[in-house]
């Protein structure tokens, strides 16, 4: 792919609190949708509990004629109440799911009647045939809970047997990392697309926390760079849509299929970052 060809854009929401975020969300949005994103998604807490944050935020992104996909976690769930969620996204008309594991909320054992993505994934094809793209996540530096890069490899190829689309990875700094990790998915016989999701870097400290909570990688050089900044919230952005823009256009040169903005529900560094890369 040239170097300055268009790749195709999604931007990730989470669903806000309060009824100021969901004003301020909004604004967000419109001001996104200069990217003319292909799909926008919106995250679904611990054991599902912004499910109704979640729903009415699709809803509203479906309102305003852009595509929405859900995510839908399955740890703690049940079959009936999977069932009862893939039927009123179908009713609202969303044709794409993000389909996870997801995290438990604290305090819970594991329960419910899945134990892997997997199993998610299996069964949303079982229940709805061909209604929904699915789309699945992705470690390039190896899911934090993963026994070996082989075992997520494995678990990663499983939910592609059992009917994945595509895949969206988790945030990364290495282009390395996820060009090895679609060669080495390739060699499994994983043939869906494997889309990078990409963290624009606005603060140093939210990013660190964020880094250690998923198991992303900073590198030495960056984290370095960011430390040096201290406090200086100008220079820290400045540096960080220098890094992820070089990381976009290394990724777009290196044949990445599109790629999946997480916003954090801002939207100033994911616009600049795609105007140096003339999508606006």
């Amino acid at each position: 792919m040239a170097a300055d060809s268009p790749i195709p854009v999604s931007i990730e929401f989470f669903p806000p609190k309060t009824p100021e975020g969901v004003d301020k969300l909004r604004m967000v949005r419109h001001a996104l949708y200069a990217l003319q994103p292909e799909f926008c998604s919106v995250t679904f807490g611990a054991g599902g509990s912004t499910q109704e944050g979640t729903f009415n935020t699709v809803r509203d992104i479906l309102a305003e004629g852009v595509s929405a996909a859900s995510h839908l976690s399955c740890i703690g769930a049940t079959r009936d109440g999977v069932r009862g969620q893939l039927a009123t996204l179908k009713t609202m008309g969303v044709k794409r799911l993000v389909a996870l594991r997801g995290d438990l909320p604290s305090g819970y054992g594991a329960g419910g009647e899945f134990q892997y993505a997997s199993d998610l994934v299996a069964f949303i094809r079982a229940e709805t045939g061909d209604d929904f793209h699915i789309e699945v996540a992705a470690y390039p530096e190896i899911h934090p809970q993963a026994k070996s890069p082989e075992s997520d490899l494995k678990a990663f190829a499983a939910k592609a047997q059992a009917g994945a689309n595509s895949a969206i990875t988790q945030y990364f700094y290495n282009s390395d990392a996820y060009f090895r990790f679609v060669e080495d998915a390739d060699a499994l016989g994983v043939q869906v697309p494997v889309v990078p999701g990409i963290m624009p870097i606005t603060s140093s400290t939210q990013l660190m926390r964020f880094s250690d909570a998923c198991g992303a990688e900073i590198p030495r050089w960056i984290r370095l760079r960011l430390q040096g900044y201290g406090d200086d919230s100008a220079s820290i952005k400045a540096f960080g849509l220098d890094v992820v823009t070089d990381l976009c256009e290394q990724l777009r040169a290196g044949g990445a299929p599109a790629l999946h903005f997480y916003s954090m529900n801002q939207s100033a560094a994911t616009l600049e970052i795609c105007q140096r890369l003339g999508l606006i």
